[in-house]
């Protein structure tokens, strides 16, 4: 169903077809040709979440539309970890802190008595894995205090060459949700620009953002380390503390949206309670909206979990779903396929 309502969003529960087909007719002064749904959605199972998608795009985008947005408003927001790419059984930026840990602990004797390195020393993980964001922007500051960006930004890059997931056996590269790229193609063809809003560093992200989902460095909003500046003999340097700065995560994602995009976005897309907030903000705007969570449901083809789990979990968030009507994405039930072939060799669309 194609609806006008001053706020718009769609619970895969409550979507009632309309019996028409309504194809968008776009302005090209507004927006470039848009993709055709039956393509540029191949791996989205012909359901109702599917539907709904199209539906508001083809609603926001037809310049006949009464809820029609200029091309300069559309803006789309994507948590990433379990939403453009799996989080279990542990983030990947996490995983990368891990290694870096191990890697220089040689340098810091202090780290066999301080936690949380003596237990990741000791192969004690669970506690480490259950801390999140917070945890992991911590030992990431902690491992990589003294590096310039390039330097990091080269290390980071060079990992992730190298680095595979050993549950599914491919690169973490290769790991993006392929319904979820095909989405972010989508949008960008009908004029929609897309943005990472993530709780990992975000220069972490960026080394990987552009070659994985197409969306440039300047597009993910992210957590942050401390740097400190320094001038010696001339040269001049920007080198990283061992502090946190800023988390992204929670009520921390709405204020870092506005502060780095300044506008409220179209489309808000999450899989956990720690996006709810930046659902909510969303859905708050005035004309339409719309708000999407991914629920893990599929342990065989990725994983499945959502109110118990101590990471990622997904309670608070099915509850607003069905109270404020957002959409809940059914891995297993809505997508063909989560992965996309090992034999693929796509790149990814250009960005807006």
């Amino acid at each position: 169903m194609i609806r006008s309502m001053h706020r718009y969003c769609i619970a895969l529960t409550v979507v009632v077809l309309s019996a028409c087909t309504v194809t968008p007719r776009h302005d090209a002064s507004e927006s470039p040709a848009g993709a055709s749904s039956a393509t540029a959605l191949a791996s989205w199972n012909d359901t109702a979440s599917k539907r709904s998608i199209v539906d508001f795009v083809t609603l926001v985008t037809t310049p006949e539309s009464k809820d029609f947005i200029a091309r300069a408003d559309r803006i789309a927001v994507f948590d990433n970890d379990g939403t453009l790419w799996p989080e279990q059984p542990a983030s990947v930026q996490l995983v990368f802190a891990l290694q870096r840990v191990k890697t220089v602990a040689g340098r810091h004797p202090e780290w066999k008595r301080q936690e949380p390195f003596r237990s990741i020393l000791r192969g004690n993980l669970k506690s480490v894995a259950a801390s999140g964001d917070t945890g992991s922007m911590r030992l990431l500051a902690a491992a990589h205090a003294g590096m310039t960006g390039d330097q990091f930004a080269a290390l980071v890059h060079e990992w992730f060459d190298s680095a595979s997931d050993p549950r599914f056996n491919r690169p973490y590269t290769d790991l993006a949700y392929q319904p979820m790229l095909e989405l972010l193609a989508y949008l960008r063809a009908n004029g929609f620009k897309t943005y990472l809003v993530t709780g990992s560093d975000v220069e972490f992200v960026r080394e990987m953002a552009q070659r994985v989902y197409g969306i440039p460095p300047e597009q993910v909003i992210g957590s942050t380390v401390k740097y400190k500046y320094s001038q010696k003999n001339g040269a001049v340097s920007l080198t990283r503390l061992a502090q946190v700065d800023t988390l992204v995560d929670g009520a921390a994602k709405p204020l870092a949206i506005d502060r780095v995009i300044g506008r409220r976005p179209v489309i808000a897309f999450g899989n956990a309670d720690g996006d709810v907030p930046m659902l909510e903000w969303t859905s708050a705007g005035d004309g339409p909206r719309f708000a999407a969570l991914l629920h893990h449901t599929d342990g065989e083809r990725e994983y499945a979990y959502d109110r118990a789990a101590k990471s990622g979990k997904l309670d608070k968030g099915l509850d607003e779903a069905g109270a404020k009507g957002w959409l809940v994405v059914d891995m297993k039930d809505d997508w063909k396929t989560v992965f996309k072939p090992d034999s693929a060799t796509t790149a990814a669309a250009p960005s807006n």
